[in-house]
């Protein structure tokens, strides 16, 4: 019998299993399984045998049999479930297909051919079941407009409610989000680094991969040339924060890419950021017909006061969104951008009251309850 391999533990008949179940008596197979297990930051339960299989095969959200163990499960009369995967040992074993259907498992894999498979499976397997992380994209709707300066202190309002909390800098021309939290030289990945990600990122491993500042997780780009975040990257890496975080806060661009369009399409609301400006108003406009295809809830966040004195409501109806509300002038808040001082840090300045209202309100509608 194959001991338990670290990071494995054989099943417990008296608590449920909440953990995908590896059925092999294999040792290099085991270990190949435990691999990719790990790639996806996923905890197995592991049963050397059909005997050992049983306790737990009603329950596991999904089970991978080795090749070695498909005859003793079909001899123990397990029963038939969806789920099931016949791992193979042989490319050249010509029965495996017919024990495969024996055992009524739903696929033959073989390793390292079904490796990428593998890692999703087992990653979706264990996801949370109802945990919903909150998306929020911030766009200008002009230039200058302080969407990012709203965007970074909506990641530390989040903090202070103790949100598990990524920021994700989509603007290639914005000159990183990072110096807007005096961040630029904190050690971690870039989107230079990640730009051509495919394929399922293991949550905590990116966690750990990319800067944090004071609790935040945040994913930028550093001064020198790096390639354009490919659409698939971008996919890539939202599923992984959405489902390893609380609150993702993504920095739009005012001219959107594929990826910025993708993290749009991901978001659970949009803001515009409007100056109460005649001009700006007419920039926001544009700004927003580009996001209202790619997002169901998509909201006007007017800063006041503005030289024609235009009430809030005037600009959003103008615009033709809702109105999330509205942001009064922060006496030295550019000071304190210079300095390296996030916005947002004052709890009492409007920016941080705004953001904490708002993320109040928002959990609130999606939890049901006060969050």
């Amino acid at each position: 019998m194959t001991p338990a391999s670290p990071g494995a533990t054989l099943a417990d008949p008296n608590e449920p299993p909440r953990r995908p179940l590896l059925v092999t008596d294999d040792a290099g197979l085991l270990d190949d399984l435990l691999r990719v297990a790990a790639a996806a930051d996923v905890a197995v339960d592991v049963a050397p045998d059909a005997h050992l299989a049983r306790r737990a095969w009603g329950r596991a959200p999904l089970i991978l049999v080795g090749a070695d163990q498909a005859q003793a499960c079909l001899r123990a009369e397990l029963p038939r479930r969806d789920g099931v995967v016949l791992v193979g040992i042989d490319l050249d074993d010509a029965e495996v297909w017919e024990r495969a259907m024996r055992i009524g498992a739903d696929r033959v894999i073989f390793l390292p051919d079904a490796e990428v498979w593998l890692v999703d499976a087992l990653a979706d397997a264990t996801d949370p079941v109802g945990h919903r992380s909150i998306v929020i994209a911030v766009a200008g709707g002009r230039g200058g407009a302080g969407a990012t300066s709203l965007a970074v202190a909506m990641a530390i309002s989040g903090r202070r409610r103790n949100l598990r909390t990524v920021l994700i800098d989509a603007d290639p021309l914005g000159g990183g989000i990072d110096l807007a939290l005096g961040a630029e030289e904190a050690s971690g990945l870039r989107w230079g680094d990640l730009s051509s990600t495919r394929g399922r990122v293991p949550p905590r491993a990116l966690s750990e991969a990319l800067p944090q500042v004071d609790g935040v997780s945040l994913l930028s780009w550093d001064r020198c040339d790096a390639p354009p975040v490919e659409p698939e990257a971008m996919s890539a890496l939202l599923s992984s924060v959405r489902r390893g975080s609380d609150l993702v806060v993504v920095d739009l661009p005012r001219g959107p890419d594929e990826a910025a369009r993708i993290a749009m399409s991901q978001s659970t609301v949009a803001l515009v950021v409007v100056p109460a400006e005649v001009r700006a108003t007419a920039a926001a406009l544009r700004v927003a017909a580009l996001i209202v295809p790619h997002c169901a809830d998509v909201r006007a966040v007017v800063r006041q006061p503005g030289p024609a004195t235009l009430a809030a409501t005037t600009v959003a109806d103008a615009v033709g969104l809702p109105l999330a509300g509205v942001i009064r002038p922060e006496p030295g808040l550019s000071e304190s951008l210079e300095r390296g001082e996030p916005p947002g840090t004052r709890r009492r300045g409007p920016l941080a009251r705004f953001c904490a209202r708002f993320l109040a309100e928002l959990t609130m509608s999606a939890d049901g309850v006060a969050a």
